[in-house]
């Protein structure tokens, strides 16, 4: 693996890790702050959108900031990435939100990886999960296409942050960080065995993106 590879690798473990320990650790931070749910939804939902635009900003020019295996994955059916680099890819962001739940369960004095119990299940959720990753990848590529990437940090963290109140699973929309959830037995924690099932139709949700993107750029 040449250096640039592994900055490349590092910066997105380390997004992602930072990406799950804002939303695991805002999360605990809420319940912790207030009882009422919607409040708690609120103080998530802030934290990680800031956070989100920051982490994009700052590492796109490095690996291009994906901290998301379906992201990669359609950069590589659309011939922008190697297989290679897809393998390595989500191999470091699942690595980072593994470590990101550890870190945000550390500071709030939780245990340091706990399978979480809160059970997020059934068809409405799966489809809150394909409309909001559908909708992630259509706004990445659509700006992308456009050639404004200045304003990808801002429209990614507006999406996240209004689908985490439009859709009905609070858009996870991303396979890494779904795993990462499951290690911490919290507000923003998801059940080892719901996740399957997430996963499942974020990549669905993907597809239908691409798709879409397709749709919207094809030349008369």
């Amino acid at each position: 693996m040449y250096p640039a590879i592994m900055k490349k690798v590092f910066a997105e473990f380390l997004g992602t890790a930072f990406l799950v320990a804002i939303v695991v650790g805002s999360g605990i931070m809420a319940i912790n702050l207030s009882q009422d749910v919607g409040v708690q939804l609120l103080i998530n939902t802030i934290s990680t959108v800031f956070g989100l635009y920051v982490l994009i900003t700052i590492l796109a020019p490095i690996s291009g900031a994906h901290f998301n295996p379906v992201v990669t994955m359609v950069d590589l059916i659309q011939g922008k990435s190697s297989t290679v680099q897809f393998i390595q890819y989500s191999l470091a962001q699942v690595l980072g939100a593994i470590t990101g739940a550890a870190l945000a369960n550390a500071m709030f004095s939780y245990p340091l990886l706990e399978a979480s119990t809160k059970i997020r299940s059934g068809g409405n959720l799966y489809i809150g999960e394909i409309v909001a990753t559908a909708g992630l990848i259509l706004v990445i590529n659509l700006l992308v296409n456009q050639k404004n990437l200045v304003v990808v940090p801002a429209a990614v963290a507006a999406w996240i942050g209004s689908a985490y109140f439009f859709t009905s699973s609070t858009s996870f929309a991303n396979p890494a960080v779904t795993i990462g959830r499951t290690f911490s037995d919290s507000f923003a924690g998801i059940a080892p065995e719901c996740a399957p099932k997430f996963i499942a139709a974020q990549v669905l949700g993907a597809l239908i993106g691409l798709g879409l993107t397709k749709v919207l750029t094809r030349e008369k």
